[in-house]
């Protein structure tokens, strides 16, 4: 009789074993999952954040070639804070060129949404081009001989038309 409850015990102790490691397996599982379903609802980046180089990608995709207004651009711009982000090129033809979006100018806001950085340039444009209508707000200088030198513009984007 030892001999079984022995057997019997050691038959438990396995069972037991293999059921905490089919349970700690069960839940690793289920975290990769979950990871893996929030990484791909979020999209690219770590947990769906935006990153300087998809920025400046999404910039190109709407037609301007775009950098952080750092020290050099705030003296350059004569800026008061290095806030925002300069327009470097606007490319023919596209969604940028044909709302008058100027080179040497700053974008503040994109629809309503402040732009105080590339990431957050990352983010409003990418939100904004999916919808047709959407409007930037620039900073930029006005054309040679206004005296009145720098203003803010508000450019309307419309739905590109081939």
């Amino acid at each position: 009789m030892e001999d079984r409850v022995q057997i019997y015990r050691v038959m438990y102790d396995r069972a037991l074993s293999f059921g905490r490691a089919l349970c700690v397996c069960g839940v690793a599982l289920l975290l990769a999952a979950t990871a893996w379903t929030t990484s791909v609802a979020a999209g690219p980046g770590i947990n769906g954040d935006m990153t300087v180089e998809e920025a400046i990608q999404l910039g190109e995709e709407f037609g301007i070639a775009v950098g952080e207004v750092d020290e050099e651009v705030q003296k350059e711009l004569k800026l008061q804070r290095p806030e925002g982000v300069a327009v470097f090129e606007v490319i023919g033809n596209s969604r940028a060129d044909y709302a008058g979006i100027k080179v040497r100018s700053v974008i503040k806001e994109i629809d309503k949404k402040e732009v105080r950085n590339l990431i957050d340039f990352g983010k409003a444009v990418k939100v904004a081009m999916k919808e047709c209508n959407f409007t930037v707000g620039t900073y930029e200088p006005a054309d040679p001989g206004d005296p009145v030198g720098w203003g803010v513009n508000f450019h309307f984007v419309g739905c590109k038309r081939d």
